[in-house]
């Protein structure tokens, strides 16, 4: 098992206003820097390199989405990295539409990783064990977690088939039994493996813990602990969790395909959950619906606004379709969290389905 607290401890010490520098100088260095970048840094109001501080990116406006969807996206990765690009493309989840693609290189896998391992030792998950990954896989890198679990974290890893976009589908055409069979195919792979292996936890989305929990309580309760991530867990079902686990670990988390964060404890019994991205490379704010550039106060609920900041990767003021709390996190930690993740708008155009 690989150690990486003193990597953790190194990206936690970084001055943000000098990463940021550093990190827009490479992607806009005129020789060496990102193609995206270098031909979208003629419609800006300003040299990008001139850029000192963090909250100077706003320069940028919000991220075109649309550009993620359509482009190939090793334009998005700076030829300072050698070609030809070998390594996996990532899909988003595609609620929306066609999803965003981006190329992760292998410094940003092993950063991902690396907060990964840190995290799960820290939530009190441990080292050694036996995981069931119940989560998308194919293109969606929620899947990379069972590599990550095997490499980093001794762990033995079994899977399962999942394609969420099959269940968003039928949600949409106004399908529900069909989507009700697809949800019971997902939670009879995971009971099969359950009833017959020596799982210990079990990584997979509220939604589906919740229609296991329904069909198979038994297995839930013989569970060492769960880690979820995927569709938003309210307070009241935290609390449910805990109980079909009789005691055992529950860790919700808040992630996706561009940025990952870390769950902090939860306070006042549960009613608040917050999360701390993972800085420097990722930062979250939390902004007015209707103004994006305006951070709203602390305690209160706006949209996530996320920004990639990776040496291989640059995404300032990407729009989430999360509604959040702006967290406080306090002296222990350099920048601002996010509490209370629910999705910003729930409409049949954009299910949430089972992930």
């Amino acid at each position: 098992m690989k150690d990486v607290t003193e990597q953790i401890d190194q990206w936690l010490s970084q001055d943000i206003d000098a990463w940021t520098r550093r990190v827009v100088r490479r992607h806009f260095d005129p020789d060496t820097g990102t193609p995206y970048w270098l031909k979208r840094a003629a419609e800006l109001a300003i040299d990008p390199r001139d850029i000192t501080r963090h909250d100077e990116l706003s320069a940028f406006g919000p991220m075109p989405l649309g550009d993620l969807r359509t482009l190939d996206p090793t334009e998005l990765v700076p030829q300072a990295v050698p070609r030809p690009l070998t390594g996996r493309i990532w899909d988003s989840g595609g609620t929306t539409g066609n999803p965003c693609r981006v190329f992760y290189t292998e410094p940003m896998l092993q950063h991902r990783a690396a907060w990964r391992r840190w995290v799960i030792e820290r939530e009190g998950f441990e080292p050694g064990r036996t995981w069931l990954q119940a989560t998308p896989t194919g293109p969606h890198l929620i899947g990379q977690g069972a590599v990550d679990l095997a490499d980093l974290y001794d762990g033995r890893v079994y899977g399962i088939d999942f394609d969420p976009r099959w269940v968003k589908r039928l949600l949409r055409d106004g399908r529900l039994k069909d989507a009700q069979e697809y949800t019971a195919h997902i939670t009879e792979q995971i009971a099969a493996v359950l009833e017959h292996q020596p799982v210990d936890y079990l990584v997979t989305t509220p939604a589906l813990l919740q229609a296991l929990i329904k069909a198979r309580p038994e297995l839930v309760a013989r569970l060492k602990g769960v880690r979820l991530s995927g569709t938003h867990a309210t307070p009241a079902m935290r609390r449910s969790f805990h109980k079909a686990l009789g005691g055992g670990l529950v860790v919700v988390t808040y992630a996706n395909t561009f940025g990952n964060t870390v769950g902090l404890p939860a306070e006042d019994d549960g009613a608040l959950m917050p999360y701390l991205p993972n800085y420097p490379q990722v930062t979250m704010a939390v902004v007015d619906k209707d103004d994006w550039s305006k951070v709203v106060g602390y305690g209160e609920q706006g949209q996530v606004r996320l920004t990639v900041l990776h040496d291989d990767l640059f995404l300032p003021n990407v729009l989430e379709r999360d509604l959040a709390v702006r967290y406080d996190t306090g002296p222990e930690w350099p920048c601002d969290g996010v509490a209370n993740v629910k999705p910003l708008q729930v409409v049949r155009s954009a299910p949430e389905g089972i992930y």
